[in-house]
């Protein structure tokens, strides 16, 4: 699709996960973002037992179909795994965001996990040059919203958004997520800025 710029959505864990409720997240990303996005939602395998083990060689294929200015989005347990697979092996493509969706954070101070476990050098192994933004909902009940701070220490450079009153898949609302990725940082129609 030429003139469009790709986004790749990986979707979190659980069952009917891919298309009972982060459908509905990318159908609002789309939406937000109107025309010049191809958003690319692939079922990972196995969704209702996620692991690094079955996702990430999933992760890495996508991200080697990927051009130059892609944008990746992960949500809850897909994030931790994407942003896991980008640490691990970054992909040929150079990326212009990465967006972490109430994702948990494994590791010293948030949940156990060897398999799941993220590097304390987490920012600096990140591809260079990519904005990093992490959302995450006050709301939350499956992952703590402390879990943002977490990510704050450990990836320097990314920028995080509090969501007050959202839970954990945003409400079904990615217009923050939308905002933040667009090229001049603008509210889509309609909307106005919000605070982070």
């Amino acid at each position: 699709m030429t003139g469009t710029r790709q986004i790749l959505f990986v979707q979190g864990g659980g069952e009917g996960a891919h298309d009972a409720w982060d459908d509905k997240l990318v159908d609002s990303l789309r939406r937000e973002l109107g025309d010049g996005y191809e958003v690319r939602y692939p079922r990972m395998p196995d969704e209702d037992d996620p692991s690094p083990a079955r996702w990430a060689p999933a992760v890495h294929r996508e991200l080697a179909d990927l051009a130059d200015g892609a944008i990746v989005v992960g949500h809850s347990v897909g994030a931790t795994i994407l942003v896991h697979a980008l640490a691990e092996r970054p992909p040929g493509a150079r990326l212009a965001a990465i967006v972490l969706i109430a994702a948990p954070f494994v590791g010293r101070g948030g949940w156990p996990g060897d398999e799941f476990a993220l590097p304390g050098d987490l920012g600096a192994r990140l591809p260079q040059g990519a904005r990093v933004h992490v959302f995450h909902g006050l709301a939350d009940e499956t992952a703590p919203p402390s879990h943002a701070d977490l990510y704050a220490r450990a990836i320097p450079q990314a920028q995080v958004h509090r969501l007050p009153g959202r839970d954990h898949q945003l409400n079904d609302d990615l217009s923050e997520v939308a905002e933040a990725i667009s090229p001049d940082g603008l509210p889509a129609p309609g909307r106005t800025r919000t605070a982070t």
